[in-house]
């Protein structure tokens, strides 16, 4: 067994890998280590190309193990069952800067496995399960045109970190991972606390300076330990189907190409792709994949011309033009809120729901968070493209489009403190023609002010693309379908009036430069403001007062001590509460109270209620007690919840008293005034004192 072991240093923190020990029939595999964060990556191509398929068969799967974090997995049958959130969003990471890297007409299956094998709470695996993947790819038999590295980036108090540490990034304004070759960047995902464009294109310099070194470092790795690539057998056209389908498609899919409307343009080329299909396939019975192939060739070659050469786009805008918008509030009247954003031919409907702080979402994973208080679920049924298909839960894209809006808005949202509800918004796409999750975001910025949320400033986001031959370049926004498609970069850049709140970026081709990215980012800004300007015309400011609908929360602060009069023994005195007033109470470790209600009456009762049941008996207050026991000796009378004091005999009236009873009896109300309370607490009361002070 050759195991071998490299350390890099980077950023001031070391990064440990191993090869050679473990899983060693994959064709490249490396445990990534990073503090007591372990992550083994393995990558395993097929022997012969899958037959029929005109894409790359690449699957990517993180797989977190619930020992990872010492835990073990909720639920009925204790075992790991379909991925987190978390783990789906780390394969798309992981799968987005690797897939435009291998060759053009690779069709051999493809499987990238991450397994997180320990988490330390202080180091993220997912920037180490990225980097593993490049590694065990460098260093395995498959084919792949170059080498890429990814870092994350982080900014504290004004100085960029590499590979910043959980605890930094909560302390950080921007949370940014990049992936790049030596030359340009080609992917690019982040959360940011409004910062500015000029801030952001120094982080991109930042990390792509970073990926620089760990690229050297790779390359060494493969120099020491690479093995040579596979032959291997590429998806070619051939040459006399390509000839004779663009002599009869390629005029007449141009001319199809010029029509502003989305399905009418989709109809007309596929009406020619049919037909062209048909006479290419009795000319070359088994060529069916090829033609589809060239027809693809030959509508991204004219969509790409038409941009580059007339400036035109197939809708008919110019690169930096916005299609028409409208936005509307209120749309459904039983909801808490509501926004309504189209763009074109996209449309989001967002839908706000507030509960309770008690229905937060409970997250069973590796991280050190719990729960969540703010959700963003992001919904893209098939008729919003006219299509059919099978609705059998969430698709990894929807996971990663609602993460990345949520991620865009989280900036804006007000703490637990401020607003104590759990916040739920849903983004139900309805048409969809690109950029829709930026049409979410738009939607839950109009939705959240409808509600009455108090966010801290609206959000507003936009889709960049690229086209890029050689010299020419053009930048587009808000993209559509089949620029998105069709063109090099999918730019996503979401964002307030004062800065950027979100970003991701996918590269279609080896990467961009980061002039090119300054110059998107400046036009995503203009494009971002007039968005914003469209919605706030509808909507200004968050509402004033929530939806009748919505629950009315109360707060209030205890000391921690005191929990117990709340809650009573075996929980009988907040259940009298809850059966009394109808409220919900939440009441957390820190004696922070949430009382929810339909109305507001019912919480104002059982805040009255609770606010008696802590506070304390001062000596000299007069109370309206009621008397709850009677002895020889005095009257025992409860002047608050669960407070007793006693009034001796002597204490009862002016006038000598033979019997207690003779003056009071149980359940009885009498004004008495604290005496004392003595050093052992009890309370010592006097109906004579209130009498005199009369």
């Amino acid at each position: 067994m050759n195991v071998v072991e490299k350390e890099l240093l980077l950023g001031g923190k070391p990064i440990n890998f191993q090869f050679g020990k473990v899983a060693r029939q994959a064709d490249g595999s490396v445990v990534v280590q990073s503090g007591d964060t372990i992550v083994l990556v393995t990558v395993v191509a097929s022997k012969e190309p899958v037959k029929g398929l005109n894409f790359l068969p690449l699957t990517v799967e993180v797989v977190e193990r619930m020992y990872a974090a010492g835990k073990i997995p909720g639920g009925f049958i204790k075992r790991e069952g379909r991925p987190s959130e978390r783990s789906i969003l780390n394969a798309r990471l992981i799968d987005r800067p690797i897939r435009p890297l291998f060759p053009d007409g690779f069709r051999n299956e493809i499987q990238i496995i991450a397994t997180v094998l320990s988490v330390d709470q202080v180091n993220p695996p997912d920037v180490l399960a990225l980097n593993g993947a490049l590694i065990a790819l460098a260093i395995s038999d498959i084919p792949f045109k170059k080498n890429i590295a990814a870092v994350r980036v982080g900014r504290v108090d004004g100085s960029w970190r590499i590979n910043p540490t959980l605890q930094e990034l909560k302390e950080s304004e921007v949370d940014l991972v990049l992936a790049g070759s030596k030359e340009s960047i080609v992917m690019v995902e982040s959360g940011a606390k409004e910062v500015d464009e000029k801030i952001m294109l120094q982080t991109l310099e930042e990390g792509h300076r970073a990926i620089k070194q760990f690229i050297d470092f790779i390359e060494g790795i493969q120099k020491e330990l690479g093995k040579d690539k596979r032959e291997i057998s590429l998806s070619e056209i051939d040459s006399e189907i390509e000839v004779k389908v663009r002599e009869d498609a390629t005029k007449k899919i141009r001319e199809g190409l010029h029509n502003p409307d989305k399905l009418a343009r989709e109809e007309a080329i596929s009406a020619i792709k049919e037909a062209t299909m048909e006479k290419g396939q009795a000319l070359f019975p088994e060529g069916e994949n090829d033609i589809k192939s060239v027809l693809k060739k030959i509508e991204k070659e004219e969509v790409r011309k038409m941009i580059l050469e007339e400036e035109i786009r197939p809708d008919g805008r110019r690169p930096d033009e916005i299609r028409p918008i409208s936005c509307e509030v209120g749309v459904l009247p039983r909801t808490h809120g509501t926004g309504l954003f189209t763009r074109g031919q996209t449309q989001a409907l967002t839908v706000l729901t507030l509960g309770t702080v008690s229905e937060v979402q409970r997250l069973d994973g590796l991280g050190i968070e719990d729960s969540k208080r703010f959700l963003h679920h992001y919904n893209f049924p098939p008729f919003s493209t006219g299509e059919i298909w099978r609705l059998i839960g969430p698709k990894r894209r929807e996971i990663g489009h609602g993460a990345l809006a949520e991620k865009a808005i989280l900036t804006v949202i007000p703490d637990e403190l401020e607003f104590p509800y759990t916040i739920r918004l849903v983004s139900e796409v309805l048409e969809s023609n690109g950029s829709s999750s930026m049409a979410s975001i738009c939607g839950s910025t109009l939705a959240l002010m409808d509600a009455g949320v108090p966010i801290s400033a609206p959000v507003a986001g936009i889709a960049m693309g690229l086209v890029k031959e050689e010299d020419k370049v053009a930048i587009l926004t808000d993209i559509q379908g089949v620029e998105d498609a069709l063109g090099d970069m999918d730019f996503k850049v979401a964002g307030t009036s004062n800065g950027i709140t979100a970003l991701q970026m996918d590269m279609k081709v080896a990467g961009v430069d980061t002039e090119t990215l300054r110059k998107a980012l400046e036009q995503a800004k203009q494009g971002r403001l007039f968005i914003l300007d469209k919605m706030l015309s509808v909507i200004a400011e968050p509402r004033e007062k929530l939806s009748e609908f919505a629950p009315r929360i109360i707060t209030i602060k205890i000391n921690p001590e005191k929990i117990r009069n709340v809650i009573g023994a075996g929980g009988k005195i907040i259940r009298g509460i809850i059966d009394e007033t109808g409220a919900a109470i939440d009441i957390e470790d820190d004696g922070t109270i949430y009382i929810s209600s339909v109305d507001g009456e019912s919480g104002e009762k059982a805040q009255q209620i609770i606010e008696l049941l802590v506070k304390d008996v001062v000596a000299g207050d007069v109370y309206m007690g009621t008397v709850k026991k009677i002895m020889n000796f005095g009257a025992f009378v409860e002047v608050l919840p669960g407070k007793e004091g006693l009034v001796h005999i002597s204490k009862l009236a002016k006038q000598r008293v033979p019997s207690v009873e003779d003056v009071v009896k149980v359940g009885d109300k009498i004004l008495v005034k604290v005496v004392e309370i003595d050093k052992l607490g009890r309370i010592n009361l006097s109906a004579i004192d209130v009498e005199e002070k009369k």
